[in-house]
């Protein structure tokens, strides 16, 4: 197993890319090669990029382009119908009385799936990923509740799943483990993305898929490790044993940030030794004590804090400002509602719509818009058809004229919303296109990037003990946030500095 160390934007994917270009070359069916990543951004990018570059279809010629655990999915043969759902959770709760469905919002990919469930199904997971005891990981939590509790639960659930013939994401895992050189296929050439961000159960994964395959390689960055609290294991990807390459120059990252991200790197104990350079441009670092006097009109921007809550001002700011942004994945502006304003000036502008994006319309709309005894719901068109302003008027019920302005058609909307929308159009920002401004946890920006990148060095109470207890932890995850940037980095300072982190 070849380890590629890939240093931020120093263009690991396309490393990886260009073995299986070369592999291909040899006369190697794409139907050999597999590409495997630890979230389904990553792998879906890959595939991508692979079918661009190389002329191929995503479904027919890279069967093995995907995440582990959807590669475990196929390979150890089960459906849908068999995988735990919130239902199942909720059906367990009724029965055993402990909340299993807490948590925060549904994240994409499997990396944070386990922040979804409660803290004891966290738990649970996490000693499987480590393949510890769950007594032990009871023993190094801070859970409120009892280890009787805790050990009760687990039992609950896994006799609901055996009853029941179901299986979570950790049992394809596990599955796979049991019946891997079985069903696992011989590989001409296997790539592994991220294997920073491996968990010991994962671990046992990659090695039985070395065994099957004539060449592997695993890529990634123990400096940007930061999913340890999700059960990963960066030791195992520093100390293996083998060769190894180190990527030796960043695309992405400019020199004065490139400066202030070696001294991070520097802080890390346990790493691998690597150095690279910074791309040409020097670029600038700034440190300021609030973002409310930052220029966002113009570029790309990525705003980053260690929490959540931590960019609510930023949020505030932008939207007293009238600019549009994506914060967490969800734009500022929901879904349902740029899809009616866009849609209302395509009808104006005597362009057609679809059937879905009409009920969309007609759901903002009251008496003065549509006629209320038909509703929106009476659209029985064909779901394929288009449909004009005309035949709206015509055939559906539609009072809305094309000289009415979105405000008087669209007169469901709230008030809040419409105060917004209006310092958007005001400010001229198009909300049919991807917001440049993203605002995010650290975590949640890994693999991003920006020209213009703001990081808030306030930690959490939380953080602040484990900055005490585990500094590498830390290290690594402002390391991630400062070398997202590709031009200029404003450092927000805290107005009390008992609990910052030193940038």
């Amino acid at each position: 197993m070849f380890r590629i160390f890939g240093p931020p934007g120093t263009g690991k994917t396309t490393t990886l890319l260009n073995l299986v270009d070369k592999e291909l070359d040899r006369g190697t069916p794409s139907s050999e090669i597999a590409f495997l990543a630890f979230t389904r951004k990553a792998a879906r990018e890959a595939k991508e990029r692979a079918c661009k570059r190389f002329g191929l279809d995503a479904k027919q010629d890279l069967p093995y382009f995907r995440t582990l655990h959807s590669l475990a999915f196929r390979l150890v043969g089960l459906t849908t119908d068999q995988l735990m759902g919130a239902e199942h959770y909720r059906e367990i709760e009724n029965r055993i009385g402990f909340d299993l469905t807490g948590g925060t919002a549904v994240e994409e990919d499997y990396t944070t799936s386990i922040k979804r469930e409660s803290e004891i199904l966290r738990l649970i997971t996490l000693s499987r990923l480590r393949r510890t005891s769950l007594h032990s990981e009871y023993n190094r939590s801070n859970l409120k509740y009892s280890w009787t509790e805790v050990n009760y639960v687990a039992g609950a659930v896994a006799q609901y799943k055996k009853s029941n013939g179901l299986h979570d994401y950790t049992d394809m895992l596990e599955l796979f483990v049991i019946k891997g050189h079985k069903i696992c296929p011989p590989l001409r050439l296997c790539l592994l993305d991220e294997a920073q961000d491996l968990s010991p159960l994962q671990w046992e994964i990659a090695h039985l898929l070395d065994t099957k395959s004539d060449k592997m390689y695993c890529a990634g960055d123990d400096d940007q490790a930061i999913y340890d609290f999700a059960g990963a294991d960066v030791d195992h990807f520093i100390n293996l044993p083998g060769g190894a390459e180190i990527l030796e120059t960043s695309y992405r990252v400019p020199a004065s940030v490139h400066q202030l991200a070696t001294g991070l790197s520097s802080r890390i104990k346990r790493r691998f030794p690597k150095n690279y350079l910074p791309k040409k441009e020097k670029g600038s670092v700034q440190r300021i004590y609030s973002p409310e006097h930052l220029d966002f009109s113009q570029g790309d921007w990525l705003v980053l804090s260690q929490a959540n809550y931590q960019i609510n001002p930023v949020s505030a700011i932008l939207k007293q400002s009238g600019y549009y942004f994506e914060r967490s994945g969800y734009p500022s502006v929901a879904p349902k509602v740029s899809s009616a304003l866009l849609s209302w000036k395509r009808l104006q502008n005597d362009e057609v719509i679809d059937v879905a994006s009409a009920r969309v319309v007609y759901s903002f709309m009251r008496g003065n818009g549509v006629r209320v005894e038909r509703g929106f719901k009476t659209i029985k068109a064909d779901e394929s058809a288009f449909l004009s302003l005309d035949q709206l008027q015509k055939d559906h019920g539609l009072l809305a004229t094309a000289d009415m302005d979105w405000q008087t058609a669209l007169d469901r909307l709230p008030d809040m919303d419409r105060a917004y929308i209006n310092a958007l159009l005001r400010r001229g920002e198009d909300l049919d296109q991807i917001p440049r401004i993203k605002l995010s946890t650290i975590h949640g920006a890994k693999g991003g990037e920006a020209s213009n990148v703001v990081v808030f060095s306030d930690l959490t109470a939380a953080a602040d003990e484990s900055l005490q207890i585990s500094p590498d932890t830390l290290h690594r995850v402002f390391y991630v946030a400062v070398t997202r940037t590709k031009q200029n980095l404003y450092i927000v300072e805290p107005e009390i500095y008992q609990r910052s982190y030193n940038l």
